[in-house]
C-alpha cells in the first residue's frame, strides 16, 4: 500500500513536469525578418543582440536584394519584419497593403560610390573614366529589383552617361554581389553602398562617392498578417534603440 502511495506522488509530481515541457519548447518563437542584402553584416549582430535581450524569440534572417523581398512576400511568403534599402519598395509594399503602415520608420541612411579593385592599374578617379576604352566592365545591382542598380542608374543619368555606358554594364542580383564582381577583379569598377565597401575593404578602393541620387533611407515595418506582431515591433523599436543605432554605426551606416 505504501509502495503505491509512493508512486501516485511521483506520478503526480511528474505529469505537471511533462505537461509544462511542450510548451516551454513551444514558447520560443520564430521570427522571420526580410532586410535588403546590403543590412547583411549589421543584421547578423543586431539579431544576435537582440536575442540575447530576448530569449523567446529565435530571429530568422531572410537577406536578398529589396525588389525580390517584396516579390517573396507578394506571393505569400511567411514574413514577419520587412526592412528595405530604398523608399521606393516599401512605398509598394505599402500599396499592395504588405506592412502595416503604423509601424513604418526610417532607421538608417547610406550613401553611394564608386569602386574599383584595390589592384586595378586603371587611372580611374570618376565617373566620367568610365568612358575609357580600357573600362570595359561596370557592375551595379540590377535596377528593376536592387537599390543601389536604381539609385546608380539615377548618378548615370543625370551625369549623362547611362546610355553611353550601357554596352560596358554587368548588372548583379544583389549589391554584394556587384560588391564581389570587384573584389575578385572581374569587372573594372563597380557601383555599391559605401557600407558594402566596408565589408570589403581589403580587397576593393573606393575612389569617389556619388552625389546626384536622391537620399539613401532605409525604411523597416511590420508586414501584414503576421501572428507575432508584437515580437516584430520589439524587433524594430531595438533597431530605432541607441544599441541598434550604435551597432549599424559600427558597419558604416549613418543616421536616417
Amino acid at each position: 500500500m505504501r509502495g503505491k502511495a509512493v508512486a501516485w506522488w511521483m506520478l503526480l509530481f511528474a505529469v505537471p513536469l511533462l505537461l509544462c515541457c511542450p510548451l516551454q519548447a513551444r514558447a520560443e518563437q520564430e521570427l522571420i525578418v526580410s532586410a535588403a542584402a546590403s543590412l547583411t553584416n549589421a543584421f547578423q549582430e543586431i539579431i544576435q543582440k537582440f536575442q540575447e535581450a530576448n530569449t523567446g524569440v529565435r530571429v530568422i534572417p531572410n537577406f536578398a536584394a529589396s525588389g525580390v523581398l517584396l516579390q517573396q512576400m507578394e506571393k505569400g511568403a511567411p514574413v514577419d519584419v520587412f526592412a528595405s534599402a530604398d523608399q521606393k519598395t516599401m512605398d509598394q509594399a505599402v500599396e499592395k497593403k504588405l506592412v502595416l503602415t503604423e509601424t513604418r520608420k526610417d532607421f538608417v541612411s547610406n550613401q553611394l560610390v564608386l569602386i574599383v579593385p584595390m589592384e586595378s592599374k586603371l587611372p580611374i578617379k570618376g565617373l566620367q573614366d568610365l568612358t575609357m576604352k580600357e573600362v570595359t566592365k561596370v557592375t551595379m545591382g540590377n535596377p528593376e529589383t536592387v537599390p543601389a542598380g536604381r539609385y546608380a542608374q539615377e548618378v548615370l543619368t543625370n551625369e549623362g552617361l547611362w546610355d553611353t555606358l550601357k554596352p560596358k554594364y554587368i548588372n548583379a542580383e544583389t549589391v554584394r554581389q556587384a560588391l564581389d564582381y570587384v573584389s575578385r577583379g572581374e569587372v573594372d569598377a563597380g557601383i555599391t553602398f559605401s557600407t558594402d565597401a566596408v565589408v570589403a575593404k581589403s580587397k576593393v578602393r573606393v575612389v569617389c562617392r556619388l552625389e546626384k541620387h536622391k537620399p539613401i533611407r532605409y525604411p523597416i515595418a511590420v508586414v501584414v498578417g503576421t501572428q507575432k506582431k508584437e515580437p516584430a515591433q520589439r524587433f524594430i523599436d531595438y533597431v530605432l534603440s541607441p544599441e541598434g543605432q550604435q551597432i549599424l554605426a559600427k558597419h558604416g551606416f549613418e543616421k536616417p
